[in-house]
């Protein structure tokens, strides 16, 4: 990899930000999370595994977003089987948004039903109750997240549903909805490459669309199979800011994958895993799952990510059901 590449996302030096033996309960790993904030506070929502290998979702709190984090005391979302059959083996992967027309922070997560993983919402004002909704797209997807406003009165959602036959690839999809439960108007948004690219056959979304003076930012992850397992890398993609399905750049190479020891050794070897991330004027924090074991984190200079993007490739948008 170029300097420049290395140099556009610094990890922090304290690396891993939290880990199971931060936690105030036993469990056997913490990693992807969501992340927003809240008040003078960061909060990220992590996904904890526990001794049995079903997840849940716990509250961390901490006023610089790197250090000095109060976890809660005990799961903070668990799943509830007994209402929402598809959450038997746990829920994983949220992704936040605030929807400032709700004045309610949205929550997408994988729930992992008997039929596969699928996409769930929840709602909440304060991260100590939520609103569950449900099964809002059916299995196998997952790699969900919601933009914060609406497009032509409808909301959208990223997602990506999974590889079903050996020839078939996994791509990104947005859909589209008049009220985050009914969703339609499916379309492939983001295509796999083919081959040998870091970005071939397999690609999710990781954090939530980030709005941006040039439009929406995303950042993906891209699955490569090697002879010795998967590698998880990272794209950026720029969205038109009124037309979401519109691709403006696309990053023919990675911006960021596993180097250090806890992201490529762990549960699941070679992952860096982003479900949230966070900026101010300034400053654009990721945390980020590493290895499916820990959480770790990462920044950026805004403007330098800005800079970055406009000068990507042009993209381009893919026709209606690929």
């Amino acid at each position: 990899m170029g300097n420049s590449r290395k140099e556009l996302f610094k990890r922090y030096s304290g690396n891993p930000i939290i880990t199971v033996n931060d936690l105030p309960y036993q469990a056997n790993s913490v990693f992807n999370c969501g992340a927003t904030k809240i008040g003078d506070e960061i909060l990220l929502l992590m996904r904890v595994e526990d001794m049995r290998g079903i997840s849940h979702l716990t509250v961390a709190r901490s006023k610089d977003g790197i250090t000095n984090w109060k976890i809660d005391e005990k799961p903070t979302m668990p799943p509830e089987p007994d209402k929402f059959p598809e959450e038997i083996w746990g829920i994983e992967d949220p992704r936040i948004t605030y929807i400032d027309e709700l004045k309610k922070y949205a929550i997408t997560y994988t729930a992992y039903s008997h039929g596969g993983p699928l996409v769930s919402l929840a709602l909440t004002e304060d991260f100590k109750t939520f609103e569950k909704f449900g099964a809002v797209l059916p299995p196998e997807d997952k790699d969900a997240a919601l933009f914060p406003v609406k497009f032509n009165n409808r909301w959208a959602m990223i997602h990506r549903p999974i590889i079903s036959t050996p020839q078939s690839a996994a791509h990104m999809w947005i859909s589209f909805s008049p009220d985050l439960i009914h969703w339609g108007e499916h379309r492939i948004l983001v295509k796999a490459r083919e081959g040998a690219w870091w970005d071939a056959n397999k690609i999710g979304l990781s954090p939530p669309p980030l709005l941006i003076p040039e439009g929406w930012l995303v950042m993906y992850h891209g699955v490569k199979k090697t002879a010795s397992g998967a590698i998880y890398r990272l794209g950026l993609l720029l969205l038109d800011k009124e037309n979401p399905t519109k691709i403006l750049k696309r990053s023919d190479e990675w911006i960021f994958g596993p180097l250090e020891p806890y992201e490529t050794k762990g549960d699941v070897d070679n992952v860096v895993f982003p479900c949230g991330w966070y900026a101010d004027d300034k400053t654009l924090y990721i945390y980020y799952g590493a290895a499916d074991t820990s959480i770790a984190l990462a920044t950026a200079d805004l403007n330098e990510v800005r800079d970055y993007v406009s000068k990507l490739p042009e993209g381009e948008s893919p026709k209606r059901w690929g």
